[in-house]
């Protein structure tokens, strides 16, 4: 049975996505809900970032934390989570270590490893093991009450299956980079298996109540243009292709979908050429430049302020708003304001305000 919600007060992001002429840009940031913020710390009371996770009341919590906080100046809510999540569904262990991030004790070591062959084999119900994502969207869309739109997300398929071999973050990704030239087909098949599971997780988020989605593909820019077409795109597009379909087999309307490569500055115009209704932009794309690609390919992009802008101050924070306005459009079509990655720690939140207050001062809010 497919839960029901009120109505929605600010559709915004969702007109944008969809190519429709707006009043202003909507906007939200990567990663809003967080460590950045004091309220974030008091909501998590000692608990493990997969605890909170794992509680709907607590993820929901977390999710609207920004919502408050900010009310009247973002235009989307992401819920609490994390895309470490489906290796967990896979059957990896995966805990989350304070001041490092997360780390895996049994990486994947070869296609010859028992695990990888578990794996293979292994009958996934992402309907069952992360049902606590989708108790989690459902709360929060009834506490949202249409203020603003939920967004759901999962990993990319190439990111997860880095994190998977890897073991965690990496800065040289030798393992990961073995498995793409030593073991191409096994890679492969892992990948698509990763893609399947991505497809079902994100068709039960949009059951359970988010109103568009998005793939992080946070490790893309580590692939040359030559791997990323055979190791990344296929499977980004196996997403893009299929999710629409399971949705239709669910009888649920088609929602707006977003794709974000980081590092892959190459890569926009084949993703422009894609089935994903947004582009994500990371800092170093020309807003500009790549805002003239997309839209020639009918697409929204979203971005793409640097993150480490908001450590430099309110005159710092103006001068790069006014830049992608500018490089954007305007904001009237087209353009989803956002950072060009997650909120780093150590933020302080009125710096973040004051990145949301110029954005609609300078889209000319019709407020």
């Amino acid at each position: 049975m497919v839960p029901q919600f009120e109505p929605m007060k600010n559709d915004l992001i969702l007109r944008t996505a969809r190519g429709e002429k707006v009043e202003r840009a909507p906007m939200w940031v990567m990663r809003q809900a967080g460590r950045y913020l004091p309220e974030y710390h008091e909501a998590k009371n000692g608990h493990d970032f997969f605890e909170c996770c794992r509680s709907p009341e607590i993820a929901s919590t977390l999710t609207l934390q920004p919502i408050e906080r900010y009310a009247g100046l973002v235009d989307a809510a992401i819920i609490f989570s994390d895309i470490l999540v489906i290796p967990q569904a896979l059957g990896m262990d995966v805990i989350m270590v304070d001041k490092k991030g997360p780390h895996f004790p049994e990486p994947l070591q070869s296609p010859e490893d028992p695990q990888y062959k578990q794996l293979m084999e292994k009958e996934v119900d992402v309907k069952e093991s992360l049902d606590y994502v989708y108790k989690a969207i459902t709360l929060t869309r009834q506490k949202l009450k249409g203020r603003v739109p939920l967004i759901g997300f999962c990993g990319a398929p190439w990111t997860l299956l880095a994190y998977m071999v890897e073991g965690g973050g990496s800065k040289m990704f030798i393992q990961a980079k073995t498995w793409v030239f030593k073991y191409p087909q096994e890679t492969k098949a892992l990948l698509q298996k990763i893609a399947e599971c991505c497809v079902e997780y994100l068709a039960l988020q949009v059951q359970a109540g988010a109103q568009m989605i998005q793939v992080f593909d946070s490790w893309a820019g580590e692939l040359s243009p030559s791997s990323f077409r055979t190791i990344a795109l296929p499977y980004l597009n196996y997403i893009a292709d299929n999710l629409p379909r399971r949705l239709k087999e669910l009888g649920l309307e088609r929602v707006p979908m977003t794709v974000f490569a980081k590092g892959a500055w190459y890569a926009l115009e084949v993703l422009c050429e894609s089935n994903y209704d947004v582009i994500g932009l990371d800092w170093l794309h020309d807003p500009q430049e790549a805002y003239r690609i997309a839209r020639s390919k009918g697409k929204t992009v979203q971005g793409n302020a640097d993150p480490g802008v908001l450590y430099g101050g309110k005159e710092a924070i103006t001068q790069v708003v006014k830049e992608m306005v500018a490089g954007f459009g305007g904001g009237k079509q087209g353009w989803i304001a956002n950072l060009g990655h997650g909120i780093t720690p150590g933020v302080n939140p009125d710096d973040l305000k004051h990145f949301f207050e110029e954005l609609h001062r300078q889209c000319g809010d019709p407020r």
